[in-house]
């Protein structure tokens, strides 16, 4: 590994306690990090569920009111009924950075637009709850793409996460702490070679 040099001499002993210090602190960082991204992970995961549930019901109940503006009016004379307009609708995105991740809230507001509905000779609740439906489906999916967003990059975050956490916890660390058991048990053997030899040193000049 590279860093300090891997001599067993006491001070690459001291030094390479430090790197352990320094790389179990990052290990630390990274586990805590991965539990948090996992947290907000599952968060918006239940968002995005939640919504899409709600759209799928959206789509069966505008199908049903389709079917029956279509059984009033014709497929004919609902063709030519007015569409909902979206020009002037204004897409909003509020950004919010989380754990170096940037989430996005999307939001399709049509307040603007309400009034420029487009007038027909004969309109019929039955068309306008068609009409309403679907653009409420459009202005619903546009909030699920920013959830969508979300979950892709946090999902990417998370495993970027985890794989530098896991090569810290099974590749560094472990190498770390076998350098260091090879180093002191080389200095332990110097030392006892030291006191042997000063052991004999000192019977011989008696």
């Amino acid at each position: 590994m590279s860093g300090p040099d891997l001599r067993p001499t006491r001070s690459a002993v001291l030094e390479l306690k430090n790197e352990q210090v320094v790389v179990n602190e990052a290990y630390i960082f990274l586990d805590e990090k991965r539990l948090l991204l996992a947290a907000e992970l599952l968060r918006q995961l239940r968002l995005y569920q939640q919504l899409n549930n709600k759209l799928d019901a959206l789509h069966a109940e505008a199908k049903q009111a389709m079917q029956s503006a279509i059984m009033f009016h014709g497929l004919d004379g609902l063709q030519v009924y007015p569409t909902a307009q979206f020009e002037g609708a204004t897409f909003k995105q509020d950004t919010r950075n989380f754990m170096g991740v940037t989430l996005i809230e999307t939001e399709l507001s049509t307040d603007t637009i309400e009034h420029k509905q487009s007038a027909t000779t004969y309109p019929t609740a039955r068309a306008d709850n068609c009409r309403r439906l679907f653009a409420d489906i459009v202005v619903r999916s546009a909030e699920l793409a920013g959830l969508s967003g979300n979950l892709h990059r946090l999902l990417t975050e998370y495993r970027l996460t985890e794989r530098r956490s896991r090569a810290l916890e099974n590749v560094i660390l472990p190498e770390i702490k076998q350098n260091l058991k090879e180093m002191s048990a080389h200095l332990e053997e110097l030392d006892l070679e030291d006191a042997i030899r000063v052991h004999l040193q000192s019977g011989k000049q008696r």
